[in-house]
């Protein structure tokens, strides 16, 4: 189960949500489910895999038979929370009308969604050098995953005709992940990010007009 040195942990979790892959071990699910509670609760560093075969209800050997280091179990969790994370981003942008809405609340719900996370939001802030590593030091893979599936959420409204096929969808999606990672990672003075409001304004002044082809940008 061991996590593969050229995959990183957005990467397997996007797959995962596309595929709608589910794991049908009821056990590996409740170590999970209590795996999350107890890193939530203690952090990863205060928690040992006793704690959480206590927490679930199990013997610490019944978690090693399905996790066999912390790190694996500590990556599995994370991943699994990414995975929702990206279906519950599908969710919020089926709701909008508009593409332009439709990107606003990408970007809104992205930063407040990860920021929020009792588990995610409080490592990267508590406990960075426990999940920064497989998201931002792998060579740009996470970014690359993302980008990716930006990119494909902006094929579909080409398709559907309510974006120019002259918009470079890439480059595009490049430039919002790099944004909505940016806010992530580093602290903002100027940005409120608790302020769903101003990251709306944020959206529509400088995201969306990504959406008009270069050409047409300022007319």
């Amino acid at each position: 189960m061991a996590p593969s040195e050229s995959e990183s942990i957005l990467e397997r979790a996007y797959a995962e949500a596309v595929g709608r892959a589910e794991d049908d071990d009821a056990t590996t699910e409740r170590v999970l489910d209590a795996a999350h509670e107890q890193f939530c609760r203690m952090g990863i560093r205060r928690s040992t895999m006793e704690d959480v075969g206590r927490r679930a209800g199990v013997s610490r050997i019944t978690v090693y038979r399905r996790f066999a280091t912390k790190d694996v179990l500590v990556e599995s969790v994370v991943r699994r929370e990414f995975r929702r994370y990206f279906d519950r981003f599908l969710v919020d942008i089926q709701e909008a009308q508009t593409v332009s809405e439709r990107v606003v609340r990408g970007f809104v719900s992205s930063l407040r969604a990860i920021r929020g996370h009792p588990l995610i939001g409080g490592l990267l802030e508590a406990e960075p050098d426990a999940v920064a590593p497989s998201m931002i030091s792998d060579n740009g893979r996470t970014l690359a995953t993302v980008r990716a599936f930006v990119a494909g959420q902006l094929r579909l409204e080409q398709q559907a005709n309510t974006i120019s096929r002259e918009v470079e969808v890439e480059r595009v999606a490049e430039l919002m992940v790099r944004v909505s990672a940016s806010f992530l990672i580093i602290p903002s003075h100027l940005v409120d990010l608790d302020d769903e409001a101003e990251l709306r304004a944020v959206a529509e002044q400088f995201l969306v007009p990504m959406l008009e082809p270069a050409g047409q940008r300022g007319r």
